[in-house]
């Protein structure tokens, strides 16, 4: 099962190093140019279609195990798997039409992740069958409201994962800390076929993030964002088909961290700012913590800007990881579960207002003191 994860991040390591390398005859497609947007934050042209070296790293992964079958346990179906890789088409080819061209509408994207939810709750019977909320859960029991809710449970989820990939190694990190957690899950339920999907994806992630991390040498783009997100979607919701034991709210406490910077970025455009949902803007939490943590505390004015881009990893990373934990450690029960929900969210908004208040010099100054590099800023 390891060997399969190694295989996916060479090959991703492989790939991603070819795009790097081979720029200069597809850069004006594949770049990034636009260096001034209110969400960039890189200096230089960056190829974003990592996502690439994401989904052909998993096909090749699976082809190779697909040559080894009769050494793979007998719980994890390579077929199977294949399935789930295929469902995540639409939503991957619709991202890397945007990464290539900039003019795919975002409703349309939104579409193409519905129609692999679909996908995926047709071909691998992945549809939600139980979200334990009173009510709902009976509302579940006809096929085509789990169908619908599954549908938007996955296209929210992979979004979310877009909407997170703000700086180097971010959403690379999110997904590694969501699987590890799931993972866990899986392995505690004896869910070979789950684990065996947490570990590919994982592998893949590990592989990019070699050359995404800490410079910014490929970016992942919409592609490689949906792609995840997609992919971590579909995990929750066959962690929840295959193992009624594992609770939903458990399952939402692992992936917290997305789904809560998605359902506040909605809030704060659409009720407090009277925008469009979907408008882009600087006031994610991960753009806050690069502005008034890193820039004005923890580094030189003129740093370079890749190193300003990598520290924000360090703060959201561990933010996720806390949540991730508390959700395994303290979830197992119901009510352990929606409590540790109901306790990321209020961290979550703690954390935003007090960046956006700019009240963030203690935590800085702790920084200073524990991370040997970081210097105070001058800016």
């Amino acid at each position: 099962m390891i060997g399969a994860a190694l295989v996916a991040a060479a090959i991703a390591c492989g790939i991603t190093i070819l795009i790097v390398i081979s720029q200069r005859w597809h850069g004006r497609f594949s770049m990034d140019h636009d260096l001034s947007g209110v969400q960039k934050f890189h200096d230089r042209p960056v190829p974003r279609v990592g996502g690439v070296a994401l989904f052909f790293s998993i096909l090749f992964a699976l082809a190779i195990c697909q040559s080894f079958t009769n050494h793979l346990p007998q719980k994890f179906d390579v077929h199977l798997a294949s399935l789930l890789l295929y469902a995540s088409l639409p939503v991957f080819v619709a991202g890397l039409i945007e990464d290539t061209t900039k003019k795919v509408a975002v409703p349309f994207r939104l579409a193409a992740a519905f129609a692999s939810a679909l996908l995926a709750s047709w071909l691998l019977n992945a549809t939600v069958n139980h979200l334990d909320i009173w009510g709902v859960d009976r509302l579940l029991e006809y096929a085509p409201v789990a169908i619908v809710v599954t549908a938007v449970v996955v296209a929210g989820g992979t979004n979310a994962m877009n909407i997170i990939d703000g700086f180097n190694g971010l959403a690379g990190t999110a997904t590694l800390v969501i699987l590890a957690g799931f993972g866990i899950l899986a392995w505690q339920a004896d869910d070979v076929f789950v684990t065996q999907l947490v570990l590919l994806g994982m592998g893949a992630t590990i592989g990019f993030l070699i050359i995404n991390y800490p410079t910014g040498g490929v970016f992942l783009g919409d592609g490689g964002a949906y792609f995840l997100g997609f992919w971590i979607s579909e995990i929750a919701v066959l962690l929840m088909v295959r193992n009624p034991t594992i609770n939903a709210w458990q399952v939402l406490g692992v992936c917290a961290y997305p789904v809560i910077e998605v359902l506040f970025s909605m809030y704060r455009r659409k009720i407090i700012r009277k925008a469009s949902p979907g408008a882009p803007d600087s006031l994610h939490l991960h753009t806050l913590v690069y502005r008034r943590v890193i820039c004005h505390n923890l580094t030189h004015s003129n740093s370079w800007p890749w190193v300003r881009n990598a520290m924000v990893v360090w703060f959201v990373g561990a933010m996720i990881a806390v949540m991730v934990g508390a959700a395994i450690l303290l979830g197992q029960s119901l009510q352990g579960a929606v409590l540790v929900v109901v306790m990321e969210v209020l961290v979550y908004v703690a954390v935003y207002a007090r960046l956006v208040r700019g009240r963030w010099g203690g935590v800085s100054k702790v920084v200073l003191k524990l991370v040997p590099g970081a210097r105070a800023g001058v800016k």
